[in-house]
Order: C-alpha cells, then structure tokens, then sequence
C-alpha cells in the first residue's frame, strides 16, 4: 500500500544544454519531410504562433496563399519569437498552384478541415512526406483548394465549440504527423 505521494515523479525543468539534447535525440528520429500550407490565414498572431510551432516540428517549407500574412509582418515576428528565420516561405497567391508545387516536390498535400468526406486526423494516412494545410480562420479552405488536395481529414472534438483556432489546429497537425512518424520507428 503506498500513500500516493512517494509514488509521484520528483522532476525539474531542463537546463538548455539538457534541452538541445534532447531535441537532437528526437532530430535523429526524424525522417519525414513536413510542409505547411497556410490558405488566407490573416491574423498576425496566428501566423506567428504557426511559425513558431513549424520550427518546432521541422517543417521544411511555409507555403502563404491567398491574402495570408508575411512572417515579416512585425506582429508575426512578435509572436514568432525569431522563429520565422528557420522556415522557409514563399507566397503564391493560387492555393492550387502551391497544392500542385507541394505535390511536384513529393508531398502529400492534406487539408486539416471541418468538410464533407474528411476522415479523423487519428485514421488519416500520414506516412508519407506530408504538406498540410491549413485554411482562413472563418471560412476555411477555398473550395478549390479542396477539390486539389490529395486528402482531408479533421481534428475530433468532444467538446461543445465547433472549431478549434487555427494556430492551434496546426501544432495538432504538426505533432500528429511527427507522433505517427516516431511511433513507426519504435517498432
């Protein structure tokens, strides 16, 4: 029998040196490519916030399209913290043209969406090099970015809001794809 508390973790925060490398054994596991797609995201903070979480999980390229914000806007870079530098972007103001460049390069483009026909981000194929995308904060993805992306899938929600926030939406994309990635190779 135990009184619940020796049998707790005794744990403190990291020190940098610690955190590097840890970040590099999760580096070293890491084979995927991982790109991102952002159609007519406007709000500097999100796109900062979405930066940010890209430079975390690896991505390799920032597709902007649409009306979506620079990461050199200075709200961006705000809340981006630095991180905008290690992300490669470009803009293309046709999400299909950028869905079709992603595909050329050897992405599979999926739409992280609330949309007909779209399957749980959970069940959602991710094994290969994968671009998300990511639509506008009110109204999504274009229908024609829909219509030219190899797959939709969407992030299931038990709660009773109907949508998530998009930066937020991305960092779950991100970490799923990544989580999917890790857990193959511990097998």
């Amino acid at each position: 029998m135990t009184d619940g508390v020796s049998d707790r973790v005794r744990s403190s925060q990291l020190r940098p040196t610690d955190v590097k490398r840890l970040n590099r054994t999760w580096r070293r596991r890491t084979q995927g490519r991982l790109a991102l797609m952002l159609d007519s995201v406007t709000a500097p903070f999100n796109v900062g916030s979405i930066v940010r979480s890209a430079a975390v999980f690896g991505v390799e390229r920032l597709w902007l399209c649409g009306n979506s914000t620079a990461p050199s806007h200075p709200s961006v870079r705000k809340t981006s913290l630095g991180t905008e530098r290690l992300v490669p972007w470009e803009q293309l103001a046709n999400p299909v043209d950028a869905a079709t460049e992603a595909r050329a390069d050897g992405f599979q483009v999926v739409a992280v969406e609330l949309a007909s026909g779209a399957v749980p981000l959970h069940e959602a194929r991710l094994d290969a090099d994968v671009c998300l995308v990511l639509g506008n904060e009110d109204h999504g993805c274009s229908p024609k970015l829909l219509d030219a992306v190899d797959a939709v899938a969407y992030i299931p929600q038990v709660g009773r809001v109907g949508s998530l926030n998009v930066a937020v939406a991305a960092a779950i994309g991100l970490a799923e794809v990544r989580r999917r990635e890790w857990s193959e190779d511990a097998r």
